[in-house]
């Protein structure tokens, strides 16, 4: 669905932004782009979605090369959330959406009401002004004006930001219902919960090139140190040892009472991010 292959990208002889990225989406794959700021995901997503032109490079959507497929069929096909809402703030989410919906034929329009009830859209704001929205309220807007047009590929730029909990339990509930209609989704986010519940692979992004890419799991699994941590009883007192995952193939290797808690000592997505890159997500 998505393929890139050696793309490089410049603001100026003296910034490279990208340095020969390489990777592939598959139809109906969630595919989390994942780093810092100033790593270069920004610029990767507004190339993607034909924000950007002048890269090296090639890359393709829908099997066709972006910078000779930038007409209405293009855009018509993909679905763009912004990390920062793009609304018009004097009119209501109605008109917003209404308005939005004009650039695509009815027959591929979503019901704009049906639309912003399932994202759970307080009901006493559809006719007040964009303005008047908190930050959660406009980014349910936004992701309506993302789904309105049934995107064969979703771009979604921090989807859960401004969300409350349920707001962003909400949110990757509908971002894995468009996955199971056959939607391609591109994440690029700081969350790594979000990365990790959604993602079917990640690829890490430092400095313009991309410094780990696989399915979450195996990139736990591969920098795992296969410690378990075990707490437990023996004789009335409470205390927790450290062994190997070997050791216990043949049970557990010291005398004890009662196990309380077993636990795997393997690294989080951040973990990791800042193993292979020396930064923090921020």
């Amino acid at each position: 669905m998505i393929e890139v292959r050696d793309l490089t990208f410049s603001y100026d002889k003296d910034k490279q932004a990208l340095h020969g990225l390489t990777f592939t989406v598959k139809e109906g794959e969630i595919f989390g782009f994942l780093g810092p700021n100033g790593s270069g995901k920004s610029t990767t997503q507004k190339i993607l979605t034909g924000i950007l032109r002048g890269y090296g490079g090639r890359v393709s959507l829908f099997g066709e090369e972006i910078s000779s497929a930038q007409g209405p069929a293009f855009f018509q096909k993909i679905g763009v959330l912004f990390e920062f809402p793009y609304l018009y703030a004097n009119l209501s989410a109605v008109d917003n959406l209404g308005y939005f919906s004009s650039f695509y034929p009815g027959e591929q329009l979503r019901d704009v009401m049906e639309l912003l009830d399932r994202l759970e859209f307080k009901r006493d704001f559809l006719k007040k002004p964009v303005s008047s929205y908190s930050k959660g309220m406009r980014q349910r807007v936004s992701m309506a004006r993302a789904l309105v047009s049934n995107p064969k590929v979703l771009f979604l730029d921090e989807p859960t930001s401004g969300l409350d909990p349920s707001g962003a339990v909400l949110f990757r509930r509908i971002i894995e219902e468009e996955r199971q209609k056959g939607t391609t989704v591109f994440l690029t986010t700081h969350n790594m919960l979000d990365a990790d519940l959604l993602c079917d692979r990640v690829a890490f992004i430092s400095g313009g090139n991309i410094v780990a890419l696989d399915t979450p799991q195996k990139l736990k699994e591969q920098n795992s140190d296969r410690h378990v941590v075990i707490d437990y009883m023996y004789r009335g007192k409470r205390t927790e040892a450290t062994v190997e995952i070997e050791e216990l193939e043949a049970g557990i290797p010291f005398p004890h009472d009662e196990i309380i808690r077993i636990h795997s000592q393997e690294p989080t997505l951040e973990d990791i991010f800042i193993q292979y890159t020396g930064r923090g997500l921020t």
